[in-house]
């Protein structure tokens, strides 16, 4: 059995829309849950990384959508 590997097989292409699209929901999916996460850690954990409450604040209260 052979592989094709014609060049008129490849994808010239970059990712198309749907790769694209999937990509952000699973980086907003990420950011959700990281943040609400963070807004768990004891203030041991926090004072371990260095962070106060108001930056896990400021932190949890963006929207998901935002970096």
């Amino acid at each position: 059995m052979s592989t094709y590997t014609h060049e008129s097989m490849i994808n010239h292409h970059g990712p198309g829309f749907l790769s694209q699209l999937a990509e952000t929901f699973h980086v907003w999916r990420q950011r959700y849950q990281s943040r609400r996460e963070l807004a768990n850690w004891s203030d041991r954990e926090l004072h371990d990384i260095g962070i106060s409450w108001s930056d896990v604040a400021y932190e949890a209260d963006k929207p998901f959508w935002r970096a």
